[in-house]
């Protein structure tokens, strides 16, 4: 079955100035919000994490993960921007490497965003005992990094993902998806057993993304319902009109079933944890009253995720308490 998928021109517009403008003028960025841990599990070790500035990424430490950089620093990790190109020398320093929304150089950022040897050197990184947190949005960045995903044999679609039976029913979204233990879509493990007053995570919330296919051995975070959908572009047609480009994307529609949106592997002597969705863990507000991410509204648990997910990566991932100041 074939279906359009429409991006409305905010939104591309959005998503090219964060691709093209220093990071410093990304938009979207909730200046509000600050998170802030009561208990912090890594301050004894102060884990450095380097957080990738290097491959066109769109989100930034300045920008929509300005709040995830502060939640990071609140649990006790050094959290260092990094650009370049990644090889052996530069990794042996990371306790934790995070890469979000990496993209081909323009005109087409759904190239590849990582060379052969930059991919086998994060593989080797992991082998012998380093972390990464992958995470790599919908089109184009699922395609931009499935290769570096593919040396740790997780899969990604690099279309859309929605699912109108577990999307938050007040958002008219069908993208805009629940996972909860009650739904099933929540998979127990120590990430998302990490609790806020004794409270364990009841509902991670993610915001379209792709879907990911889990290697041999790896455990599920946010399990897809049979229900969910994937969105595989075929090809973009663009059309401006009294300044406004509206960009229609013909797609190929195919269940998701069995497929996830986060997962958790151990490699080697070392972990990885990849995401198919980036909003879940930054900070937005729309300009209209919205907020999405670690800070939407209804509340979600995708700060205590977050946290959940650096610590299991930083071997420290006991329970904590977050709050908003």
């Amino acid at each position: 079955m074939r279906r359009s998928i429409l991006l409305i021109a905010s939104l591309l517009a959005c998503a090219a100035l964060a691709f093209a403008a220093p990071h410093f003028a990304e938009p979207g960025a909730d200046a509000a919000y600050h998170p802030r841990v009561r208990a912090p599990r890594l301050a004894p070790a102060r884990p450095v994490v380097w957080f990738d500035h290097g491959h066109h990424n769109v989100h930034s430490l300045d920008g929509r993960y300005r709040a995830f950089g502060e939640l990071l620093r609140a649990d006790g990790c050094r959290v260092r921007q990094v650009s370049g190109a990644f090889d052996a020398a530069q990794l042996r320093d990371a306790a934790v490497l995070v890469v979000v929304n990496a993209r081909g150089a323009k005109p087409h950022p759904e190239g590849p965003a990582f060379t052969a040897r930059e991919c086998d050197a994060v593989r080797d990184y992991v082998r012998d005992g380093g972390s990464l947190l992958l995470v790599a949005d919908h089109h184009p960045c699922g395609e931009a990094a499935a290769a570096l995903a593919a040396r740790f044999g997780v899969g990604m679609s690099g279309g859309w993902c929605d699912d109108s039976v577990n999307a938050r029913p007040a958002s008219g979204d069908p993208g805009q998806l629940l996972f909860t233990r009650a739904n099933g879509g929540l998979a127990p493990h120590a990430i998302t057993a990490t609790t806020d007053g004794g409270q364990s995570i009841s509902v991670v919330e993610t915001f379209t993304g792709q879907s990911l296919q889990p290697p041999a051995g790896a455990t599920p975070l946010l399990r897809l319902a049979p229900t969910a959908m994937d969105r595989l572009p075929r090809a973009a047609r663009s059309v401006t009109r009294g300044g406004t480009t509206t960009t229609t994307f013909e797609t190929d529609d195919r269940s998701a079933a069995g497929r996830v949106q986060g997962l958790a592997l151990e490699y080697g002597r070392g972990r990885v944890v990849v995401l198919g969705e980036a909003a879940m863990l930054s900070a937005q507000a729309d300009g209209h009253g919205h907020r999405f991410g670690m800070n939407a509204e209804p509340a979600n648990d995708n700060g205590l995720f977050a946290l959940g997910v650096m610590r299991w990566l930083a071997r420290a991932h006991q329970a904590t308490s977050l709050s908003a100041r």
